[in-house]
């Protein structure tokens, strides 16, 4: 008796979440959401599993998710296992000839295709491209002293609404189209960033391996003003890997995504929770209300 009691607390529980997420599944309805994946998550099968999950579900509820992820800790895998040493220049990998090679086929390949896999196997219908495709993003030289590395200069997000209308959920590589052919491997913070932007998305959550972003005293917080951001940052309390994920958001909210979420991909139903609970995951990020 005391079993069925509890597993009647449990579907109650279930009943009372799924009532009061309606507010949000109202508001989010035909909303783009571009969501940046990687860290520990990519490399933990559970924890794919469970995030293609919640895309699929975003997906069947009406958002129109699209997912750019990372892969650096695969392409430094495969680096060494073919003998592809590195230039370091400043503390940054040197892409030169042999290293995009290697870059595009993982990223483009393994990595891509498993998180598509991922997707299709919990019911979704995923797509993989890469920014090169549909001519989805063109960039131009970062800095001619690390080779390959692009900056976006110029997306057209046309074939990524053509797979919305179809019902697919795009994974886009973070890779990109030089103006002369090139190739060019692109930060994957900054290629979300762009995106999202392109698309003009309701949201951008950048899923990393920590909370989201700390004040002085170490604690969350939770919405954040883009001069907030620019306060802590030269208080030196923004610091280190923090800086250029909050510098994509601020790029993405002047490029006219309504807001940007920073939180913890390790959590989970990470993304659910931002976008269909009171409380949030993360710290969010936007400008003021008028």
């Amino acid at each position: 008796m005391k079993k069925q009691t509890a597993m009647n607390r449990d579907w109650i529980a279930t009943a009372r979440t799924l009532s009061e997420a309606l507010p949000y599944l109202q508001r989010y309805t035909g909303a783009i959401v571009v969501i940046k994946f990687g860290g520990h998550a990519m490399g933990d099968d559970a924890e794919m599993e469970s995030f293609a999950r919640d895309v699929v579900l975003m997906r069947q509820v009406g958002v129109n998710p699209v997912v750019v992820h990372g892969g650096g800790p695969m392409i430094n895998e495969m680096l060494s296992r073919l003998g592809v040493e590195s230039e370091f220049v400043r503390g940054k990998r040197v892409t030169d000839a042999a290293t995009v090679e290697v870059v595009e086929m993982v990223l483009s390949g393994r990595v891509n295709k498993r998180i598509v896999q991922a997707i299709n196997d919990q019911g979704g219908r995923a797509v993989g491209l890469s920014g090169k495709d549909g001519g989805l993003m063109t960039c131009d030289q970062t800095d001619p002293s690390l080779g390959f590395v692009g900056t976006p200069a110029d997306v057209n997000p046309a074939v990524l609404h053509k797979l919305f209308e179809a019902g697919m959920i795009p994974v886009v590589a973070p890779l990109g189209a030089g103006r002369n052919g090139e190739t060019f491997n692109v930060n994957g913070d900054t290629a979300a960033g762009a995106v999202a932007a392109a698309l003009k998305a309701d949201r951008l959550l950048l899923l990393t391996d920590v909370a989201g972003v700390k004040d002085a005293s170490g604690e969350v917080v939770t919405e954040l003003s883009p001069d907030h951001i620019r306060e802590l940052t030269e208080a030196g309390i923004i610091a280190g890997g923090m800086i250029p994920k909050t510098e994509t958001a601020l790029a993405a909210i002047a490029g006219g995504v309504r807001a940007v979420v920073i939180l913890d991909g390790r959590a989970p139903n990470a993304c659910l929770l931002e976008l269909f609970t009171d409380h949030g995951a993360g710290s969010l990020i936007r400008a003021p209300r008028d």
